[in-house]
């Protein structure tokens, strides 16, 4: 059986305020011709359909073509819902159009039945938080995201004697973040990669960048497009899988050309206006961040810098000044790495020169998991 895996596609996403819809339409048409070429049994697409859970008419309209176009191939569909979409929004009418071969996944009901594609079993599951699979199972002891990934998966029931493809929006321990996506501070939603043991292939959703977790059959195949400037050195793509009936995988990935690339230009102001250094390239129509080097700021830089630079997204400095206000902003840093419970006892320390003691610590602890959980 042959699929393709796409995720994270953020329709009506704005990127440093600018649409990124028109750029969106153009990808989704490069996708479509991929699949021609290719004819695939499966499409996956594993999350974060759309980038807000209440999307914009124009997203809907955008989706709406690309399904419409998609249902005139031969390939089966396959959609789950992530941390952006709405699941009752995304899934809505999915039974009607089920008959088309576009299959969405239904809001997490504590039962998950495969969908069979030439001997393939294909689980959809969409992003889930421990609340959603603790309601369902009362007797399980739920505290993690890998806990509720786990009873999930066991709940299914997977004959591992057969092929099976789990299709699901998580985090996965260790795996390479992009400045684009939405992540828990202190990786509270992190899920351990050893639950997805009974799929022959795991199409995750979520982050941004192309990897494989481990090994090749647990795979984020990142987004189409570039949706920060962390991600300029990236080279987007679809990910092509094929999997036999003696359970061997072949994964191997087709670029994709964005209308737009997204670049990052360094230099001082009259270097980077001077026509020498951009006539020749794709600069002029490009999303631009430009840091400029030098000691004086130049006044109204970014009017000027777009008569050469139209989609320039972002304009800083680095120079003297900058880098001495910059090392206040290294002391910080390390508050991604913190869990919740230890930047608010830093922050306790702070306010009360002393720590939180047990009993001070457990409330917080509960409070914290309550939040996170939506159920506050």
């Amino acid at each position: 059986m042959k699929f393709i895996h796409l995720s994270d596609l953020h329709i009506g996403k704005r990127v440093n305020e600018f649409s990124m819809c028109e750029d969106q339409k153009y990808i989704l048409r490069q996708i479509l011709q991929i699949i021609d070429d290719e004819e695939p049994d499966a499409v996956i697409i594993a999350g974060d359909v759309y980038d807000k859970s209440i999307p914009s008419t124009e997203a809907v309209e955008l989706l709406d073509s690309f399904l419409y176009r998609l249902s005139k191939r031969r390939s089966e569909v396959f959609i789950i819902s992530g941390n952006h979409d709405s699941p009752e929004r995304l899934s809505f009418g999915s039974r009607l159009i089920d008959g088309s071969g576009i299959h969405i996944a239904p809001v997490y009901s504590g039962e998950i039945k495969p969908f069979a594609v030439k001997g393939v079993n294909i689980y959809l599951l969409p992003f889930i938080k421990p609340a959603h699979v603790r309601r369902f199972f009362e007797d399980e002891k739920i505290e993690s995201y890998t806990d509720a990934m786990r009873v999930a998966i066991e709940k299914m029931g997977v004959d591992k004697a057969q092929c099976n493809i789990l299709v699901t929006h998580q985090f996965v321990t260790g795996s390479d973040t992009t400045d684009s996506e939405d992540l828990s501070v202190g990786g509270t939603d992190n899920v351990d990669a050893s639950v997805f043991e009974p799929f022959d292939y795991v199409a995750l959703g979520h982050l941004h960048r192309p990897q494989n977790c481990g090994s090749e059959k647990i795979r984020y195949c990142g987004t189409p497009l570039k949706y920060s400037f962390s991600e300029a050195n990236d080279r987007k793509s679809v990910t092509v899988g094929e999997l036999d009936g003696e359970k061997q995988l072949t994964v191997r990935t087709v670029d994709l050309t964005p209308q737009r690339d997204m670049v990052k230009l360094r230099g001082m102001y009259n270097e980077l206006i001077s026509k020498s250094f951009y006539d020749g390239t794709s600069y002029g129509e490009d999303y631009v961040h430009i840091t400029l080097t030098d000691e004086d700021d130049i006044p109204d830089a970014v009017t000027k810098l777009r008569l050469a630079y139209k989609n320039l997204m972002k304009l800083e400095y680095d120079n003297t000044r900058t880098r001495a206000r910059g090392q206040s902003e290294a002391v910080a840093a390390d508050v991604e790495t913190k869990t919740p419970l230890e930047l608010f006892d830093d922050l306790f320390a702070m306010q009360n020169n002393e720590t939180m003691n047990e009993q001070e610590r457990g409330y917080i602890s509960q409070l914290i998991e309550s939040v996170w959980e939506g159920e506050a």
